[in-house]
């Protein structure tokens, strides 16, 4: 009864305070804090849950970024900086937030700097420490049988995000998986303010976005997650998809792949697809070889428009359509000149306000 009451006055608050940041739904009248609100006010009707007890599935009608509030625990080992045990034997990945490791730089385990310091940042923030566990609408465990959550310290009446931490203090790239890109609009805005900051791992080379113009050298990243940048030379359509093709020779150029499943479920931006040839594009996910070096898009928000000015909304986390009178800003402006020169981006611009971070980390 309890739960069923505080969920009504969930949808009742996300209704009427909603964040069009964070979902499309929303109108812009900047209504921030109750997606918030509604988690923590519904954490009352589950506090008394054990990690062995999830709470209930998420209600499908609530806006993408209402995460369900879970069960509570105490750190008691940081396994990597991404993953944590509790005081329950429970392992939990930190959705959303890849942590540095030596594979990005084909380093020996336990050598790479941005690796043990991403570590440590973890440990001295959540080690010991009351956090409390909030899902989003895929599943809740992977197949090593960790929870896949986002986590929250919970303690004295905080409720501080670990992810949005890790991503502020450049500790972590954003990220998803099928099922799990709740929250990425917020989780890359997180991202942009460490990276523009050149903090943490993006001081280092190794993460600087890679340049679609030099496919030989994306080959090398394979199966690595980058950000790739450059400028969309065609948009083809076939029976499976469509392509970005970022060079005239799709069988060596570097291409992003939308299957035509992921078409269906976000017509918005099945449409918007064919207006981004001769479009300056960032694109972010796993290097694979299909013919050349190819990243297969499940998700809206692995692709970003650079071009901001006419930028359409291209899916459920893509933050809004920036003011017309806004001058247009590029992350990067030279496509080759982050991969060979260390200071490329030591003074990038700011971004537009819709696409700063807040609306998780209160």
């Amino acid at each position: 009864m309890l739960t069923s009451c505080v969920m009504a006055l969930c949808k009742f608050t996300v209704s009427f305070n909603c964040n069009p940041r964070i979902s499309p739904l929303c109108d812009r009248r900047g209504r921030l804090t109750a997606l918030l609100f509604s988690s923590l006010v519904l954490s009352v009707a589950v506090d008394s849950k054990s990690f062995a007890d999830p709470t209930p599935a998420i209600d499908k009608a609530l806006a993408s970024c209402v995460l369900e509030p879970g069960p509570v625990g105490t750190v008691s080992r940081i396994i990597d900086a991404e993953t944590i045990a509790v005081d329950d034997g429970s392992d939990i990945r930190l959705i959303g937030a890849l942590a540095p490791r030596a594979f990005d730089a084909s380093a020996k385990p336990a050598t790479w700097p941005s690796e043990t310091a991403a570590t440590a940042f973890l440990s001295e923030l959540v080690l010991g420490r009351r956090v409390r566990l909030a899902f989003g609408r895929g599943p809740r465990k992977d197949r090593y049988g960790r929870y896949l959550a986002h986590v929250y310290l919970a303690e004295a009446g905080t409720q501080h995000w670990v992810q949005g931490a890790l991503l502020s203090a450049g500790w972590a790239r954003a990220y998803g998986l099928p099922g799990h890109f709740d929250c990425a609009t917020e989780l890359i805005a997180h991202e942009n303010d460490a990276r523009r900051a050149r903090k943490g791992l993006w001081a280092v080379g190794v993460y600087r976005a890679k340049p679609a113009a030099r496919p030989q050298a994306l080959m090398r990243s394979r199966n690595r997650f980058e950000r790739v940048e450059g400028v969309v030379a065609s948009v083809a359509r076939t029976a499976s998809g469509v392509y970005l093709n970022f060079g005239q020779d799709w069988r060596t150029d570097f291409t992003a792949h939308v299957p035509k499943e992921i078409l269906k479920l976000h017509p918005d931006f099945a449409k918007a697809l064919d207006q981004f040839k001769d479009a300056r594009v960032a694109v972010r996910g796993w290097i694979e070889r299909r013919n050349g070096p190819m990243i297969a898009i499940t998700d809206p928000s692995q692709i970003e428009r650079l071009d901001a000015t006419n930028s359409p909304i291209v899916g459920s986390n893509s933050p809004p359509r920036p003011n017309a009178s806004e001058p247009t800003r590029s992350l990067q402006p030279d496509p080759l000149k982050p991969y060979i020169d260390d200071d490329a981006n030591k003074n990038l611009p700011d971004g537009p306000t819709e696409t700063r971070p807040g609306g998780l980390d209160l």
